[in-house]
């Protein structure tokens, strides 16, 4: 099936805390298309990682609709979703379960690309949180989704392991949509066409890769 666009509207997002409602996104919208490269900016706290989640099914919005055209992976840099007593494979074959994936099949890549040895055996409970990251990435490039959620997932390990991801990305992938979040504006200048700056709960689209950089800039001037 060809993939379709994922649509979110008049999202708002409100967290509940002790000194009452915070709202971290306030009735906004975008529209991804397939094939676009996203780049999402914004001070810390802001609400990148949030929107991102939100997209990808991982956390539900406050009020708003969403509709979702394309197959979607997780955040590659979120691994809450592991069950922490189960080991890596185990929790890898459960995911393949839910995506109705051959896990069989998809084993030897993601044993190849994660780089854990014999720790895929092992508990996760047992693994740092770059170990983690590792699996969830590594799972993320085994599934064949439509689109990709990346949030400062390259960072992840050595130099080898870094280059290694921004290959399987950049060129295997490059096909992919792609929603990003990074502190690496040469990235961003490099790979994607369009950005949002999520500021003060509103989100801000920006055809002109250099104009959505300066606003974002703007936050810290």
């Amino acid at each position: 099936m060809t993939p379709g666009p994922i649509i979110l509207e008049n999202i708002t997002k409100i967290y509940r805390t002790r000194v009452g409602p915070h709202r971290v996104l306030d009735n906004v919208s975008l529209t991804i298309q397939p094939g676009d490269k996203i780049g999402v900016l914004g001070p810390n706290g802001a609400g990148k990682s949030t929107l991102v989640r939100i997209v990808s099914g991982a956390e539900e919005p406050t009020r708003g609709k969403i509709t979702r055209g394309m197959s979607i992976s997780w955040p590659m840099g979120f691994v809450g979703g592991f069950q922490s007593s189960l080991t890596g494979y185990d929790n890898f074959k459960f995911i393949c379960r839910v995506y109705g994936e051959n896990a069989k099949e998809l084993y030897p890549f993601v044993q190849d690309f994660s780089e854990l040895g014999h720790f895929l055996r092992e508990p996760v409970r047992s693994y740092s949180s770059g170990m983690r990251a590792r699996l969830a990435f590594a799972i993320s490039m085994a599934i064949d989704f439509d689109c990709l959620i990346i949030d400062e997932v390259i960072a992840v390990g050595d130099k080898h392991f870094q280059e290694k991801s921004r290959t399987e990305l950049l060129e295997r992938r490059k096909h992919k949509t792609m929603v990003i979040i990074t502190h690496e504006m040469h990235f961003i200048r490099e790979n994607c066409n369009l950005v949002y700056v999520v500021r003060g709960g509103e989100l801000h689209r920006f055809e002109d890769i250099e104009e959505g950089i300066c606003f974002h800039e703007s936050a810290f001037g």
